[in-house]
């Protein structure tokens, strides 16, 4: 499991950059991050109990919490906090982003909602 060398937020750009121990280097947004959250509240408790968040394009992160010396817990600010980010879920997250923003992306499309805080509309 690749660990993190460099985990640091940059609140401007809204995103988490993070470096890992296998030179692997992933610019990761908060909007990515809160609709990926591997807390129960989005991906349930099971199989095909993920829920679609949307609205969350302007959501920023306010804090980066060290869990252990193997996840961190991002707080954003819309309240959100309860997901542990291990490190295999922020290697996985950065090396399948472009696959599951798409993913994403046409979910929101196919049921009319938007990444947008009004929730309907183009996103």
């Amino acid at each position: 499991m690749p660990t993190p060398t460099e985990i640091r937020l940059n609140r401007a750009e809204r995103r988490l950059d993070v470096a890992f121990d296998d030179g692997s280097r992933f610019q990761l947004p908060a909007e990515y991050l809160r609709v990926e959250s591997p807390s129960a509240e989005v991906q349930g408790h099971g199989p095909g109990q993920k829920t679609l968040v949307h609205g969350k394009r302007e959501v920023g992160i306010v804090a980066v919490e060290p869990v252990g010396h193997y996840a961190v817990r991002l707080v954003f600010d819309d309240r959100h906090d309860t997901g542990i980010y291990t490190w295999d879920t922020l290697h996985r997250l950065g090396r399948e982003y472009p696959a599951r923003w798409a993913e994403y992306e046409a979910a929101l499309a196919a049921q009319g909602l938007s990444r947008d805080l009004r929730g309907r509309g183009r996103g």
